[in-house]
C-alpha cells in the first residue's frame, strides 16, 4: 500500500550507439523480477535515438503501444499503410492486435529524438490492429491533468483497448493537481522532465512510482515538471 518508488538511475540501461534506452520494467535482455510491469502497464522505455537512427521493421501482437515524444520528431511507418511524424505534444496509439509490422526512425539528420514507448496489455487478444494519433498542446496540460488515452476516447483522447486511462500534466513551481482513484484502482506516475512531489516524496526526471491503496493522488510541481499518470485496474 502507499507509494513504491522506481528511481531513474536503477532502471535497466542500454547504450547501443544509435539508441540510448532506459527500461522502467523488464524488457528484452534486461530482467528484474521486482519490476516486471505494474498491473496492466507492461513497458515504459525512455529512448533517445541519434540522428538518422531508428528501429527497423519488426512485428508485434496483442499489445497497446503508445508513443509520447518529448523532444525531436519520430517517423512512423506500419503494415496498416500508416505514415506519420510524431512531435512533442503528439500521442500515438498503435493496437498490435492480431499482428502488425512497423518501423520508427528519427526523421532528423541533425537532432536526436527523445520519447517514451509505453506498452499496455489489452483487455482481449486477437483484436483488429489499429492506429491513432492526437495532439495535446502544452496549454492543454499546463496546471491540470489532461486525459490523453482512455478506453472510450473521452475528451478527444486516443482510444486503447483496456480499462486504463493516461493523463499528462505540466507543472511549474507552486502549481498542483490531484486525481481521485476509484476503489480498487491503482496508479503509476512517470516523471518525464523537471521535478515534482507526491505523497511527501520528491521525484525527478526518469523516476516512477507505483501508487496503491490511496484515494487521491496529489502532484505538486517544483521545477518545470512534466509527468504521465496512469489510472489502472
Amino acid at each position: 500500500m502507499g507509494i513504491r518508488v522506481r528511481w531513474a538511475g536503477e532502471r535497466g540501461h542500454g547504450d547501443h550507439g544509435w539508441l540510448d534506452t532506459w527500461h522502467t520494467f523488464s524488457f528484452a535482455d534486461y530482467h528484474d523480477p521486482r519490476f516486471m510491469g505494474f498491473r496492466v502497464l507492461r513497458v515504459i522505455n525512455e529512448d533517445t535515438v541519434a540522428p538518422g537512427g531508428g528501429f527497423p521493421t519488426h512485428a508485434h501482437r496483442d499489445m497497446e503501444i503508445i508513443s509520447y515524444v518529448l523532444d525531436g520528431a519520430l517517423e512512423h511507418r506500419d503494415s496498416l499503410g500508416t505514415g506519420s511524424v510524431i512531435r512533442p505534444g503528439d500521442v500515438q496509439r498503435m493496437s498490435a492486435g492480431t499482428g502488425v509490422r512497423h518501423s520508427e526512425f528519427n526523421s532528423s539528420r541533425t537532432e536526436p529524438v527523445h520519447f517514451l514507448q509505453i506498452w499496455i496489455e489489452p483487455a482481449a487478444a486477437g483484436i483488429a490492429p489499429g492506429y491513432e494519433q492526437k495532439t495535446f498542446t502544452e496549454a492543454d496540460k499546463r496546471g491540470h491533468l489532461r486525459l490523453v488515452a482512455s478506453p472510450d476516447g473521452a475528451d478527444g483522447s486516443v482510444t486503447i483497448h483496456q480499462d486504463a486511462r493516461v493523463y499528462a500534466t505540466r507543472l511549474g513551481a507552486g502549481e498542483d493537481v490531484e486525481h481521485k482513484l476509484a476503489p480498487g484502482r491503482h496508479a503509476w506516475l512517470q516523471v518525464t522532465r523537471g521535478a515534482l512531489t507526491t505523497g511527501g516524496q520528491r521525484l525527478a526526471h526518469g523516476d516512477g512510482a507505483a501508487i496503491s491503496g490511496e484515494a487521491v493522488v496529489k502532484l505538486a510541481g517544483e521545477q518545470d515538471a512534466e509527468a504521465l499518470l496512469f489510472d489502472l485496474p
